[in-house]
């Protein structure tokens, strides 16, 4: 077994920017493999997918984004990976998927390895790297079920186009015998900014040494000094104190950012936010604690009082981009 299948997902109608970061390592897993990578495509999405390396497009039922909740589509994706003899199947470690993986990987009765780092083929066998201890130290493990079953965290592998002349199929929708006990009413957007942190080029994070949510202001100036391609983030602390919202969490326990560049304003940097920050392109930290952890992941360090430096900062980039 050589093939490789990619599983996809769609966010507002359109195929999440995540869904070409799980085509690219289906594509390197088959290559190394010596197979094809096919992709698994929730509705009637993912003709773009040729272009970043799949050799077939299956397009599912809509069965995932049916009331009945993903069974449906976990139910028919589950029935070909059966027939299709696969060597590895890769999810992204996201929302959805670490609501859909369990479900394949129940229905198949193998094992899954979950929020990898890295990907490769060793001696003909699937070997991943994950992270362990809250963060603390990277595990390589290898797959042994059959198919091996994997998610990969967001934002860690770069996508990469590898344009295919890419054939179409559809697979219809899972039995109606295994349908769910629950009926998804409906879908809500969140009222947060409109550029998700996960999805942002460039992160403003604040952490408890912002010292009140009265404060997130100076943040909120920085972020607008930048531009439109840059979000505001979050420490868990600063989350669990009701500062901000959940949506805005970087961390082991909120999202996994990879922007190109990164502020860590206030923030001291604990095991739990550098799990979640640590791959972005430049970090630019700022903290009046010169021997705060933060410092030893920084690329830039601004030793100084918040309060202070980052409206200054703010007031040099606005002149650096009027200039």
């Amino acid at each position: 077994m050589t093939d490789v299948l990619a599983v996809t997902e769609s966010k507002r109608g359109a195929v999440a920017g995540v869904s070409r970061e799980v085509m690219t390592v289906a594509r390197t897993l088959a290559d190394s493999l010596g197979g094809s990578a096919d992709v698994a495509v929730p509705g009637a999405q993912g003709g773009e997918l040729g272009a970043w390396g799949a050799d077939n497009v299956l397009q599912f039922d809509a069965g995932g984004n049916a009331p009945g909740g993903q069974d449906p589509f976990a139910a028919a994706l589950a029935d070909h990976i059966r027939a299709g003899g696969y060597a590895a199947v890769v999810f992204a470690a996201s929302a959805t998927g670490r609501d859909l993986a369990p479900r394949v990987a129940a229905r198949l009765g193998v094992s899954l390895v979950t929020d990898c780092t890295d990907v490769e083929v060793v001696d003909g066998g699937i070997v991943v790297t994950r992270p362990v201890f809250a963060g603390k130290a990277l595990a390589r493990v290898r797959a042994l079920s059959t198919p091996a079953l994997l998610s990969i965290r967001p934002n860690v592998f770069a996508a990469r186009e590898a344009p295919r002349a890419a054939t179409v199929a559809e697979i219809g929708a899972g039995a109606a015998g295994n349908q769910p006990g629950y009926r998804v009413v409906g879908f809500e957007a969140s009222q947060g900014a409109a550029l998700d942190v996960s999805e942002a080029t460039i992160v403003v994070s604040g952490g408890r040494g912002m010292k009140g949510p009265e404060n997130w202001h100076l943040l909120a100036d920085l972020r607008d000094a930048i531009g439109e391609m840059a979000a505001l983030g979050a420490s868990r602390a600063v989350v669990d104190a009701g500062w901000r919202p959940h949506a805005e969490q970087v961390g082991q326990t909120g999202k996994t950012v990879t922007p190109k560049l990164y502020f860590a304003i206030a923030i001291s940097g604990a095991i739990q936010h550098l799990a979640g920050m640590r791959t972005s392109g430049v970090i630019v930290a700022v903290n009046r604690d010169a021997d705060a952890p933060i410092f030893g992941v920084a690329d830039y360090g601004i030793v100084g009082d918040a309060f202070e430096v980052v409206p200054k900062l703010a007031e040099a980039i606005r002149e650096l981009r009027q200039g």
